[in-house]
């Protein structure tokens, strides 16, 4: 049986803690820091790329014709963002 837990941001921040030793309040700060970087630079540039882990991008989709598989009822899907992520070569032989 495959047992998932899912890192979390309280996760982070605690093993920032433990690893570094810095306050929690001052490792929480940092965490959040970082994620609003993220966040702007992908809103702003369309891509974050993080070297040696990977690359987030930020594709418009349009809208489309769906349907749903149960009741074979078609319905159209609004056209959104999708946030998308290649990993980088370093880090997949990491993980592989």
């Amino acid at each position: 049986m495959i047992i998932r837990d899912n890192t979390n941001k309280k996760k982070i921040i605690s093993n920032i803690f433990i690893k570094m030793g810095l306050s929690s309040n001052y490792t929480s700060k940092i965490v959040d820091d970082i994620i609003s970087i993220m966040i702007l630079n992908i809103l702003g540039q369309k891509k974050f790329k993080i070297k040696n882990f990977g690359t987030f991008y930020l594709k418009r989709k349009n809208k489309r014709m769906g349907r749903n598989p149960k009741n074979k009822k078609t319905h159209e899907i609004s056209e959104r963002n999708v946030l998308s992520f290649k990993p980088a070569e370093n880090f997949k032989k990491k993980i592989i």
